[in-house]
């Protein structure tokens, strides 16, 4: 049976519509049977993210460069000191528990801890892996943000040094946080959260399977459109220069499609709507096939035509074997009928 993948459009919203109904099937690696074995398998993994998390809030605390600030420097850093558009207690909200509420969707349709399990610790790995890039810079750099002069001077008195440096006398704290322009955090975590969500995306719904159906691409395109609109908003809050934002979107979008290639295949590929966990799993139970012909996984397997499958090319590139869900074949059996 060739490869046809588990997503589609005629399958996915009709799901959605009539509700997710769920066959028994002994080849499903749920929460339950898997989970533990793959949260221990990944100690170390859920270690350094939580070492990532001490990292970060170390660098949030620590003083940034204070970069000299001129006289004449001053001209292009008068901008107004406005609230932020997209405060910051909500960038974890869409740049996290967003993707995780489609993660978890995803797991209600296909039961599978592999996948459930790859793109959290996937997107966790981007969102921190990106906080810990962006704050070291912006310790490092120290670019002072454009509204930096109303930080300096709250009241709008001027005071210099005998270098011409300002001598600032506002809230020692707003004037921390004037130092830190280059790259934006809001803008880095944005394309680093949803940057992800939109690679996952397009593998689900094999939206590179070159058959031509662009609607697919406004689904894979949503989410990289909110990181879009949150970076415009900082430099309309004049909290961020055009540079700083978009260095940020760079820098999270790159650091989002490392880490998701490290669980997934590229989203062009055939087998780009599972985790590669997924097919070494049912490689492993293909292998021991042939030492219990009559178990009711492997009864599953020949039923969804996962045994016997032979290796095959995807244009110059060589895929391993190639499977289908025997509970997708049951799901979708049952919306035909």
């Amino acid at each position: 049976m060739a490869l046809r993948g588990w997503f589609s459009f005629p399958t996915f919203f009709p799901s959605f519509q009539g509700g997710m109904r769920h066959q028994v099937d002994p080849t499903a690696h749920t929460i339950k049977s898997h989970g533990a074995a793959l949260a221990r398998n990944h100690v170390r993994d859920w270690l350094i993210l939580v070492l990532l998390i001490v990292i970060e809030v170390v660098l949030f605390i620590i003083h940034p460069f204070y970069r000299f600030v001129g006289r004449d420097m001053m001209e292009d850093l008068k901008y107004p000191l406005k609230d932020n558009t997209v405060p910051v207690w909500a960038v974890p909200l869409y740049a996290v528990l967003l993707p995780m509420v489609v993660f978890l969707l995803f797991y209600m349709r296909r039961r599978d801890v592999y996948d459930l399990h790859h793109s959290i610790l996937g997107l966790l790995f981007a969102v921190l892996i990106t906080g810990v890039l962006t704050d070291a810079i912006k310790n490092a750099v120290g670019r002072p943000r454009p509204d930096f002069f109303w930080r300096c001077f709250p009241d709008g008195l001027e005071a210099y040094d005998k270098w011409g440096g300002v001598v600032c006398h506002g809230k020692e704290s707003v004037i921390k946080e004037g130092h830190k322009s280059f790259p934006s955090g809001h803008t880095s975590w944005s394309f680093a959260g949803l940057g992800f969500l939109s690679l996952y995306l397009s593998g689900k719904i094999k939206a590179f399977d070159r058959k031509g159906h662009v609607a697919k691409l406004c689904i894979v395109f949503l989410p990289l459109l909110m990181a879009c609109l949150v970076g415009i908003s900082r430099v309309d809050d004049y909290w961020h220069h055009w540079q700083d934002v978009f260095a940020g979107g760079i820098l999270g979008l790159v650091v989002a499609t490392f880490c998701y290639m490290q669980f997934f295949p590229a989203p062009y590929n055939d087998n780009g709507w599972g985790p590669y966990a997924y097919f070494r799993a049912m490689e492993e139970s293909r292998c021991n096939a042939n030492s219990d012909r009559n178990s009711p996984v492997v009864q599953a397997m020949e039923e969804g035509g996962v045994i016997n499958q032979q290796p095959r090319r995807n244009g110059d590139t060589f895929t391993p074997y190639s499977y289908r869900s025997p509970t997708l074949e049951a799901m979708e059996m049952g919306h035909k009928s």
